[in-house]
């Protein structure tokens, strides 16, 4: 059936089918809702495990379906490699791995050469890609799981804030919202596994008040670790605030099961840096940015001109971190730079739920809201002072968005004579928007969903999957053997775009991608793997070149 108006029996286009829907969904709803799907949604919400199981299980079956279409995503972005490169020294059963005697072929960004061949990133994102990647073969599959341990453990963390109803009705939204379309999803780059922490945290807090069971002391110290192992700079706003709401119950004596929890993994941390750096307090981080500059990214001289490609959010962020660099910090780059970055919390909210965030605010009287709203405020003034941003610098304060977007319903639901109705319709808006989304996708590639799909605005799946590197990769499959790739980069080359990724044990692997040093310089490497079959790779032509050495 076509979707062009007049080219069908009666005379729709899209818009049409589309209000169509809507109005059929609206009025079932009406009819079906309060005396029928209501009684059993009640009795099920209050059914714990078999919700977190059908909540956890929702986001991988929806995902699992879109594989034809979408499949598992390509690690493109250099922070994806490093986080890669974290998991694999990891899956070797080892925190570093020892420098190569020819480090210069292999210096790529976020890496480390010396004193050890280490990601610069803490553990926690590698933690979960070594999962999938022991577990299931495949490190996405580690993303995927801590994916599903979000959606599921977001209606545990609210029940203990509101009724199992609600709880139910923001792991939905959770699933909805950071599931299948979401990028966390659908990239390496993190973000699930913190929140999965934020989830832990959250939930754990309000049980502390008002239970010593030491199982809610090991829940808060495992998700507080979570936050460090994934976080380390953010986390320092997630403990004021904790500290903040348990002042009161400090002599709770489950809390010494928390201290221990987290004494295990500053443990773990500090051990990580000694055999990365050497030493036992400086992070690999820190040691990139004495060695790179701050950060590696981009170049931070005074007079230097940003790349022209640069988007005006990464044109903003280069001026913060020259003004961070070089200590122009002002009062004034402050307010702009977090008038900018208001726009990108948009990524946390459906448009139907900013309104119900506005009946949050007239929860603000009892303690325990006003404790979350400004733990919120608090997070977001502090990152705010980093002059890089991203979505998943926020992932472990997720569940409060969460939580906010729930309390807002529930306060909506609760005015005399339309809330309730009001609430449903906000939440049945939330629905019918991942439906529509969800199902252009689910019909790639169809005229109609290619023709819709520029006017998405929330979700990330891999339609920008790299292509060009996917092309490589395959090209690079189909060759026999050991193989030793040097990189060419031409004079206008866009140094974001890197290629020089490797595995964590480099000798053994594969393949080894190498830059382009000169003849001179390559003939070493060549002899040091004298039985590898040698390629040029030259990626900045369209499409790019990959030919016999």
């Amino acid at each position: 059936m076509s979707f062009y108006p007049l080219e069908n029996p009666i005379g729709f286009g899209a818009s049409d089918f589309i209000t169509l829907a809507i109005t059929c969904l609206l009025v079932a709803a009406a009819i079906v809702w309060k005396p029928w799907l209501q009684p059993v949604y009640a009795r099920f919400a209050e059914r714990t495990v078999w919700c977190m199981l059908t909540l956890a299980a929702l986001p991988v079956l929806l995902r699992l379906l879109l594989l034809p279409h979408h499949p598992a995503p390509s690690p493109d972005i250099y922070d994806e490699f490093s986080h890669l490169l974290v998991a694999d020294t990891l899956r070797h059963f080892r925190l570093a791995n020892p420098p190569h005697p020819f480090h210069r072929f292999f210096e790529t960004f976020f890496v480390l050469q010396e004193p050890t061949y280490s990601s610069i990133y803490p553990l926690g994102q590698g933690i979960a890609l070594a999962f999938g990647r022991m577990i299931f073969g495949n490190p996405w599959a580690g993303v995927v799981f801590f994916t599903a341990a979000f959606c599921s453990l977001s209606y545990w963390m609210l029940r203990a804030w509101t009724t199992p109803q609600w709880a139910l009705a923001g792991g939905i939204l959770a699933v909805i919202e950071f599931g299948p379309l979401n990028s966390w999803m659908n990239s390496y780059w993190g973000g699930s596994f913190a929140a999965t922490g934020g989830c832990l945290v959250f939930g754990s807090l309000p049980r502390l008040k008002h239970s010593s069971q030491w199982r809610y002391g090991i829940t808060l110290g495992v998700g507080l670790g979570m936050i460090v192992l994934t976080r380390p700079f953010e986390s320092l706003f997630v403990f004021i605030s904790v500290l903040l709401y348990l002042a009161p119950i400090l002599k709770n004596r489950a809390l010494w099961v928390t201290v221990v929890t987290l004494a295990l993994i500053f443990g773990l941390i500090a051990r990580q840096n000694q055999r990365v750096t050497g030493s036992w307090t400086t992070l690999p981080y820190s040691l990139s940015q004495f060695q790179y500059g701050v950060p590696a990214s981009l170049t931070l001289q005074p007079d230097a001109v940003p790349h022209r490609d640069l988007t005006p959010q990464q044109a903003m962020e280069y001026k913060a971190q020259l003004a961070f660099r070089t200590g122009k910090e002002t009062l004034q780059s402050y307010l702009l730079r977090l008038e900018y970055r208001v726009r990108f919390y948009r990524f946390f909210f459906l448009p139907p739920l900013l309104v119900a965030l506005l009946f949050y605010f007239a929860t603000l009287r009892e303690r325990r809201f006003l404790w979350v709203f400004l733990t919120v405020i608090l997070f977001v003034l502090g990152i705010n002072v980093f002059p890089a941003f991203e979505f998943h610098y926020l992932a472990p304060i997720t569940p409060l968005f969460v939580l906010m977007a729930v309390i807002g319903l529930d306060r909506l639901s609760r005015i005399k004579t339309v809330g309730s109705e009001a609430a449903g319709v906000l939440i049945f808006l939330c629905i019918l928007q991942f439906a529509f989304w969800y199902s252009m996708h689910l019909l790639d590639p169809r005229e109609m969903s290619r023709d819709l799909r520029q006017y998405e605005t929330w979700n990330g799946i891999n339609h920008q999957n790299p292509e060009r590197r996917i092309v490589i990769n395959y090209q690079v499959a189909t060759i026999p053997g050991k193989i030793l790739i040097f990189v060419h980069y031409s004079s206008t080359h866009i140094f974001q775009e890197e290629w020089v990724y490797n595995q964590a044990d480099i000798d053994n692997a594969r393949i080894v991608w190498a830059r382009d040093l000169g003849p001179d310089e390559n003939e070493k490497l060549r002899a040091y793997y004298s039985d590898r079959q040698v390629y040029l790779l030259e990626p900045d032509f369209r499409p790019p070149r990959l030919h016999p050495y």
